[in-house]
């Protein structure tokens, strides 16, 4: 299983991409909520309002979940994969109905 960990500018970017990844089964659910960012810009320390999503999914769709992303904002977020180090198997088997898992890569 993968967590992303998603900033975003508002809550309605968090919904419209959240509700796409959940109808195109390419995550089993999200949660979003609103947080304070401080960063560096131009030299000077900003602060202002963003919104996280996170994402509940399988291995292995990274570049789909991005490409969602980008059809809903075109500015430079930050998109974070988070790997648990244990989930619960009632969260698992549910994650396994809903969401495809993929096949592990091989190294050849």
């Amino acid at each position: 299983m993968k967590l992303y960990y998603v900033t975003l500018n508002n809550p309605d970017e968090a919904r419209q991409i959240g509700r796409a990844l959940l109808e195109r089964k390419l995550a089993v659910c999200v949660n979003w909520f609103p947080i304070t960012c401080a960063y560096i810009w131009q030299g000077e320390i900003t602060e202002e309002p963003e919104v996280v999503l996170i994402i509940k999914t399988q291995n292995g769709y990274t570049l789909e979940i991005e490409k969602v992303i980008r059809e809903y904002i075109s500015y430079t977020n930050f998109i974070g994969e988070i790997s648990p180090i244990g989930v619960n198997e009632g969260f698992l088997n549910w994650l396994n109905t809903e969401v495809s898992p993929r096949p592990a890569l091989e190294v050849t």
